[in-house]
């Protein structure tokens, strides 16, 4: 525990530091395209219209999982807090290895480079999130009081992804093999996570790995921030509680991980 009060520590200390680099990556990375920090909406715009012609005009005949909510309403919801999910385990996994010679040369907290990544995201998310609160508000599908349980969504995707860029950021410069493993897991859960059919339609095995998918409890607390506003919280008790233990059992190990090698990792390259 002494481990993951240190990290988050680091995180608090260099705050303005996160901050402002998050900024800088986010204006760089467009700084040499005609259309700028639009590409930040457009590109999830057009994902979300692929995915509407295979999955919403296409599988499913462009009938929603729930009749008050268009699919299309439906599909964006889940889509784009998936969308920042991968992004920010995609990225952050791998942001020690990129900045590997910074954080060696230069004592640099390398786990600030784990939130600097999950910033990134968040900002691209929040183009996205705009979007979807004005059709919500549009429509009156919820009390905009319900938009402020998008701070609790924030606080517990930091964790947990926080949590598995720590595991994941030491073990693939330790294994280089779990890069790979990490990928085909992302892509498989896509599928797993309630993006385009509604928990609970699905039977079986499908459905049970989908209740144990921590991602899928994000994916909906946010749409039920901005959709549904079934209650302050989505999910049961037992829900709350197994997304929290999974959440500090990863930062304990990731904590573990990421003290015991960080200054170390340059010696397995």
């Amino acid at each position: 525990m002494n481990h993951v009060i240190t990290l988050f520590k680091e995180q608090f200390q260099n705050f303005h530091l996160i901050w402002k680099l998050s900024i800088y990556n986010v204006k760089s990375e467009y700084s040499n395209h005609y259309l700028g920090l639009f590409w930040n909406i457009l590109q999830p715009l057009m994902q979300a219209a692929i995915y509407y012609l295979i999955f919403g005009l296409g599988l499913r005949g462009a009938t929603a999982p729930d009749s008050e909510i268009p699919f299309i309403v439906y599909l964006i919801s889940g889509l784009f807090p998936w969308l920042f999910i991968s992004q920010a385990i995609n990225i952050g996994s791998n942001a020690i290895y990129a900045q590997l010679g910074l954080v060696t040369k230069m004592r640099f907290p390398s786990s600030v480079l784990l939130s600097i990544s999950f910033t990134n995201s968040l900002i691209n998310l929040s183009f996205m999130t705009m979007i979807i609160m004005l059709i919500s508000l549009f429509n009156g599908f919820v009390n905009p009081l319900y938009f402020l349980m998008l701070i609790y969504f924030i606080i517990a995707a930091f964790a947990l992804i926080f949590a598995i860029n720590l595991i994941m950021s030491t073990l693939i410069i330790l294994v280089r093999d779990f890069r790979n493993v990490l990928q085909n897991v992302i892509r498989m859960g896509f599928f797993l996570t309630p993006i385009f059919w509604q928990p609970g339609e699905r039977g079986g095995l499908l459905q049970m790995i989908s209740d144990l998918n921590p991602f899928a409890y994000l994916v909906q607390n946010f749409r039920n921030a901005l959709i549904y506003g079934d209650g302050l919280f989505y999910g049961t008790m037992e829900q709350h509680i197994y997304f929290w233990a999974i959440t500090i059992v990863f930062l304990l190990i990731g904590s573990y991980l990421h003290i015991k090698f960080r200054y170390k990792l340059i010696d397995y390259l």
